[in-house]
């Protein structure tokens, strides 16, 4: 995710401070990950460089003066620009599960034992998320769906290796 492109996301809907970014930020897209103050304000700083955004008032504060920011034309273009951009489907080629079970083979390891861990891990990550939606807003469900389909795409991968591992295991040892 573009941290800078979606706090000017942010900013299309009017000035705000660099606290109220954060929340906002959370809110929305941070569930899992919630941005850290000093991100936003370096991000904030970089927009502010690049022209993207431009200081809309400041406020005295207990601490430091709490900068109001707000978007410039510039940074509407860049926006328009970067959601008119599709991102690159990620394949995961070399993906650490992989490079686990592949280590795991050449050093004479229990692959299968690998991959029957990972599959359980990965199967109580699912009835978390499954929860998590059943409870969720519309916006969670739809972010824990995005998440179960790649887990279920990795399980399917998961067995697939496993029906396998006695070719992998001739191949990888050759």
């Amino acid at each position: 995710m573009s941290i800078g492109h979606t706090l000017l996301g942010l900013l299309e809907t009017g000035p705000r401070h660099g606290y109220d970014l954060k929340r906002a930020f959370d809110d929305k897209f941070g569930h899992d990950k919630p941005l850290h103050y000093g991100q936003v304000y370096s991000t904030m700083s970089r927009l502010l460089k690049n022209g993207l955004v431009e200081v809309d008032g400041v406020e005295p504060g207990d601490g430091p003066e709490r900068k109001r920011y707000a978007i410039t034309d510039a940074g509407i273009t860049d926006v328009d620009q970067w959601l008119s951009r599709p991102e690159a489907p990620e394949p995961y080629l070399q993906s650490v599960l992989y490079t686990k079970v592949v280590v795991a083979l050449l050093t004479g390891r229990g692959a299968a034992e690998l991959l029957d861990t990972q599959r359980s891990e990965h199967l109580r990550l699912m009835r978390t998320l499954t929860d998590r939606k059943r409870h969720g807003d519309f916006a969670d469900q739809l972010i824990c769906d995005h998440a179960l389909f790649h887990l279920e795409a990795d399980l399917r991968w998961l067995e697939l290796t496993t029906a396998k591992l006695d070719r992998l295991a001739r191949e990888v040892g050759a």
